[in-house]
């Protein structure tokens, strides 16, 4: 075999688990067709270090998420990367919000978040004067990363770990050979071709066709583009908040438009949630949406008005259904009862993805078959 290990995808998952698996095995590779790492969904995101709030207890979300929130700050110290824990906010306007809050906090709790806490009104009019809200929950352990550096970092350990990344390589052929897989890449102007004992899928946006590459086509495994649009708050009201606001959840709309704040301080809301045609990304912001991010947030933060709103970035994630507010739970698993051992696939790696990129890293080596 040419490699032991190839990681097909150089996003923040791929990055980590090629930083993780270098550790301890020789000749990894880690292929990425863009012309650098984190060109898709890993750039384009409000990189919210998340708590693990709303996922169903036990699910591949909730415990990667949980354990992958520690990890992550944890690296950033011991690597000097840059984050934020601001703090996250989920604001209750009137009385039928306020019951979900408590809901959501249960939930919350069940899935092993600890210091959240209830506030009530008058003390959240003392912290955040800016919001307005009858009840809210704090989790003060929410924060934002540079995810730039987090991957810049994890790039570095791969390649002090004497491991391979080869940008601007796309998989156009994957083949099933004896103990192992035969991958034909497009590179420049030539085609070539290797050989893996073990494959790992990493693709995010793309992992569905990687994945049917390989002999699988599952029809679970299908993914949908979901577009989310940010605009940036701006007139110096990005001053006023210090911590993420986020509404109550409306099944119809996913987790709704917040307010997040960037590693600069800048504040911005978003995203919202509109499903795009797979074959094309497009990330311009369509400033026709202004409107609908400022009614959509006017009820929480009273302070921003229309001319405060400018187009700022968009992002694409790969989503596994097609109904807003259902929360899909990730895709990890070693393929070996498909015929196909140590092809690992990773479907629908979206948010807490960033947060959890450590963790999955973690799981992807304890299920690789080691004989």
């Amino acid at each position: 075999m040419d490699f032991n290990i190839t990681v097909i995808g150089a996003g923040v998952v791929g990055l980590a688990i090629g930083a993780n698996l270098s550790k301890t095995t020789n000749k990894v590779a880690v292929l990425e067709k863009n012309n650098k790492f984190g060109q898709e969904t890993s750039s384009r995101n409000s990189e919210v270090i998340h708590s693990g709030i709303y996922y169903q207890h036990n699910s591949l979300k909730s415990v990667l998420c949980v354990r992958g929130q520690k990890l992550l700050y944890d690296y950033c110290d011991n690597n000097n990367i840059k984050y934020n824990k601001c703090g996250k906010y989920i604001v209750a306007t009137n009385t039928d919000e306020a019951k979900k809050i408590i809901e959501i906090f249960e939930n919350a709790k069940k899935n092993g978040v600890k210091h959240g806490r209830i506030i009530e009104q008058k003390e959240l009019n003392k912290l955040e004067p800016n919001i307005k809200a009858v009840k809210a929950i704090f989790f003060p352990q929410t924060g934002i990363v540079d995810s730039y550096s987090l991957m810049k970092n994890l790039e570095t350990e791969i390649l002090n770990n004497r491991a391979d990344i080869a940008y601007n390589s796309e998989v156009v052929e994957i083949n099933k050979i004896t103990d192992g897989y035969k991958i034909t890449v497009k590179e420049g102007g030539g085609v070539f071709s290797f050989t893996s004992k073990i494959l790992i899928n990493a693709t995010g946006l793309f992992a569905d066709k990687i994945s049917e590459m390989v002999g699988l086509k599952k029809p679970e495994h299908k993914l949908y583009f979901c577009k989310g649009e940010y605009f940036a708050v701006r007139n110096g009201k990005q001053k006023l908040l210090k911590s993420l606001v986020y509404p109550v959840p409306n099944k119809n709309i996913s987790l709704g438009i917040h307010s997040t704040i960037d590693i600069s301080g800048n504040l911005k809301l978003g995203p919202n949630a509109i499903y795009v045609d797979k074959h094309s990304l497009n990330y311009r912001v369509n400033k026709s949406n202004l409107t609908s991010f400022y009614e959509a947030t006017k009820r929480f933060l009273p302070f921003i008005e229309k001319k405060d709103l400018f187009p700022d970035q968009a992002g694409i994630r790969p989503q596994l259904s097609k109904t807003n507010g259902k929360i899909n739970d990730f895709i990890i698993t070693n393929e070996e009862k498909y015929g196909y051992k140590n092809f690992i696939n990773l479907i629908g790696i979206e948010s807490p993805g960033l947060t959890s990129c450590l963790t999955i890293a973690e799981y992807v080596r304890h299920i690789i078959i080691n004989n």
